[in-house]
């Protein structure tokens, strides 16, 4: 299927061989995390048995070996979303820290009274940061709201701007809706008014080609465990000008210049927002994620998934009772469901012992769900290494759960 040998893709996946209660398992919960490609693991085990020695801290070879490690992933993830500089890739451990440290340290140029603009798709990574800098510096959030197909209110979003508009927090993708918001048209909006835009990525790296600059992003957050990479790695990417304004989010080793008693001076990007010892090893192996992706290709990847995604939606509609969320014309390899008003865990449960991997509750997404009026959904969610195979073992599955819930 799109070109590539899906069982020569899925050999890589050791783990797609498991079983879940004695039945072949199907994962479809890729948006939650991604299955990690046999060539990560092993460099992880490589890294650690080979070289496991702090970086940047050290003159000795090991040392060495880490950082030149731990830097090559620096520029290949700059190469990866064509940023114009190594500087302006900060490793964190994911992407609610990547939003968190913007929160914290840009907001704290903000002032008393000023304004963010989030929208009501929000993760609750995007929304509960900027609460936070409320309650210390009183900011006020201004909410788009998301149309019935999945869409934001355009017109809602335009109306929002004001003088003291002073971000714009917004996911690229959406991880319950599927939605692919319109970013670029939005960050262009913004700049008319001088308006920085932080984009929330988690959900769109491993599915859609990203290009910060063509975009024009001035923050962009994602997880390498979204995209093949190992846990608890993630990336802020910043322009530069940007970064340089910010205090750091925080402090310790690594991060600094000179320090006395009387004063510290802090290092240059991206080391000033990089304090204590990373996860240098799964940095290292993150590469070889990103390759892993560039090896198959972004768009094949992309064009495969969405094969899937409207394969999928086609099959579901066709069951009785079948209450889709989402609709946008622009969708990512996510569908959101409930079958009648049965509940979402039941569904799910149900699905798990005939070995289907899902997703159930409210997908940290609570304010989308009030708008929704449900407490929560189903989520499928794809990925690469997903077939048409899987998706008509699903559809059966869930034909069978619909019959035993009636």
């Amino acid at each position: 299927m799109e070109n590539f040998d899906l069982t020569q893709l899925r050999a890589e996946f050791p783990i797609l061989n498991r079983k879940v209660w004695g039945k072949p398992m199907v994962y479809l919960d890729s948006a939650a995390t991604s299955f990690t490609p046999q060539s990560v693991v092993d460099e992880i085990s490589r890294v650690y048995t080979t070289c496991k020695a702090n970086v940047h801290r050290g003159v000795h070879t090991l040392s060495q070996e880490a950082t030149d490690l731990q830097e090559a992933t620096r520029e290949c993830v700059r190469e990866f979303i064509n940023a114009k500089s190594t500087q302006e890739i900060i490793f964190t451990r994911g992407t609610t820290e990547a939003i968190n440290l913007v929160a914290s340290s840009y907001g704290d140029l903000l002032e008393n009274g000023e304004e963010i603009i989030v929208t009501a798709m929000e993760h609750h990574a995007n929304i509960v940061p900027w609460q936070l800098l409320g309650r210390r510096k009183r900011i006020i959030l201004r909410v788009v709201p998301v149309r019935k197909d999945g869409t934001l209110d355009m017109d809602a979003y335009r109306s929002l701007f004001n003088e003291r508009t002073k971000l714009v927090a917004v996911c690229h993708v959406s991880n319950v809706l599927g939605t692919v918001n319109p970013i670029k048209e939005m960050i262009t909006e913004a700049h008319q008014y001088n308006v920085p835009v932080l984009v929330d990525g988690a959900q769109a790296v491993s599915h859609h080609k990203v290009d910060v600059q063509e975009l024009d992003a001035d923050f962009y957050a994602f997880s390498a465990h979204k995209m093949y990479g190992p846990t608890g790695v993630g990336v802020l990417y910043g322009k530069s000008h940007l970064l340089k304004l910010m205090p750091p989010y925080q402090g310790g080793g690594e991060m600094i210049g000179t320090v006395s008693f009387k004063k510290t001076t802090y290092a240059e990007l991206p080391f000033k927002f990089e304090a204590g010892t990373p996860d240098f090893v799964g940095i290292a192996a993150f590469k070889k994620a990103v390759e892993f992706m560039q090896r198959w290709g972004v768009d094949r990847i992309a064009a495969h998934e969405q094969t899937l995604l409207e394969y999928a939606t086609e099959q579901m509609q066709k069951i009785p009772g079948m209450r889709i969320f989402g609709s946008a014309p622009l969708k990512s390899g996510v569908i959101s469901f409930l079958i009648g008003n049965e509940h979402h865990y039941d569904i799910g449960m149900l699905l798990d012992k005939l070995g289907i991997e899902v997703r159930t509750g409210h997908h940290c997404a609570q304010p989308l769900m009030q708008a929704l009026k449900i407490e929560g959904t189903v989520r499928v969610s794809f990925a690469v290494y997903n077939t048409k195979e899987d998706v008509d073992i699903f559809i059966s599955a869930l034909k069978k759960v619909s019959s035993m819930l009636e």
